[in-house]
């Protein structure tokens, strides 16, 4: 599996995976998540422009260099927040979900951030049990950022709480920068009891024989 950067030519592509990924949710009697629209093409294009919109493809499959499932993400307070994550439900079961958040808590270490968070709904089994077993935990409402409690009110106002959601978050491990390896020191040079100039650094600087 490959993550790469979205193109804006996957955009209505993504759009097709959402509603997809969206079907599931019917089943269990939530039918106005299976109903809403995609993110438009112009808020997507806007995640591309920022950098923040990666899909998963699989170059060896028939599907090619086409994507399998997508992931937006912005980032709020210390945290690198994913805004969307989907998988075309023919892809399931592949780890391409898994393959996308990893890509994220990598790039979230890169740069120096704490964590990963995201918002989810607590009794769908592939949204918050799916998130616990790959590392996040539920937070409390008093560990709640300020971004957080934004994105919890507008999605409030969108009508996602007829459902109970949690915020979650899974710590990522800060990369160490290497440390400058300190150039070695020159040696003295060593005396000469002959009485001979010393030619070892004037041999050196000249480049050899």
């Amino acid at each position: 599996m490959r993550t790469r950067s979205a193109r804006r030519s996957d955009l209505p592509l993504l759009q097709d995976i959402e509603r997809a990924a969206g079907e599931p949710f019917r089943a269990l009697g939530m039918a106005f998540v299976a109903d809403d629209d995609p993110p438009p093409l112009d808020l997507l294009e806007s995640y591309r422009l920022a950098g923040r919109c990666w899909v998963a493809t699989d170059p060896l499959s028939a599907t090619g260099d086409r994507p399998l499932g997508y992931v937006l993400a912005d980032p709020v307070d210390d945290a690198l927040h994913i805004e969307q994550v989907s998988v075309d439900p023919a892809a399931a079961r592949r780890g391409i979900g898994r393959d996308l958040i990893a890509h994220l808590a990598a790039l979230a270490a890169r740069r120096g951030m704490a964590a990963l968070t995201l918002t989810t709904f607590t009794d769908v089994p592939w949204n918050a049990p799916y998130y616990a077993r790959i590392g996040f935990r539920v937070l409390a409402e008093h560990e709640f950022t300020d971004g957080l409690r934004a994105i919890r009110a507008e999605e409030a106002q969108h009508g996602l709480d007829r459902w109970p959601r949690v915020c979650m978050r899974r710590e990522v491990a800060a990369v160490a920068r290497p440390a400058k390896t300190p150039k070695p020191a020159k040696a003295p040079p060593v005396p000469d009891d002959s009485g001979a100039s010393d030619t070892s650094e004037a041999l050196a600087v000249s480049g050899g024989p």
